[in-house]
């Protein structure tokens, strides 16, 4: 009997969950003034990709998630960071750029490479890859 009891008394108590924290490695971040485009991109001690994007165009939706695996897999080794072209068209114009959506490689405040359009995973891991390993 007390066995029974015991058994309904364990299986009515919430199963406890354990929280793992660790320390995120990739940091991805919306561009929110000039200032912090300077600090966070210009001003990076390692490569940033600039998604040029706007909030209205399908495929920038299309590619977010896709950018943002691949930048997870690259383990604390490059940056992404997100510009909205209808908030900051004056830092679109800086950059050439003409249409949506765009990637921008940054390395050591310079432009280097980019990518225009909807692309698939391979491509932008292969494009991403290209970005760390080059110095």
């Amino acid at each position: 009997m007390l066995a029974l009891c015991r058994s309904r008394i364990l299986q009515s108590i919430p199963s406890i969950r354990t929280i793992s924290t660790t320390v995120r490695r990739q940091e991805i971040f919306k561009i929110q003034s000039m200032e912090e485009f300077n600090e966070k991109v210009k001003n990076s001690n390692k490569p940033v990709i600039v998604d040029f994007f706007a909030t209205w165009c399908g495929p920038c939706k299309m590619l977010t998630p896709r950018i943002e695996l691949v930048i997870a897999e690259s383990e604390g080794k490059i940056n992404l960071a997100k510009v909205d072209i209808d908030e900051y068209s004056d830092l679109a114009l800086d950059y050439d750029v003409a249409a949506v959506p765009v990637l921008l490689a940054i390395r050591n405040g310079k432009a280097a490479e980019r990518i225009v359009g909807l692309q698939d995973t391979d491509k932008l891991r292969k494009f991403v890859k290209d970005v760390v390993d080059k110095k």
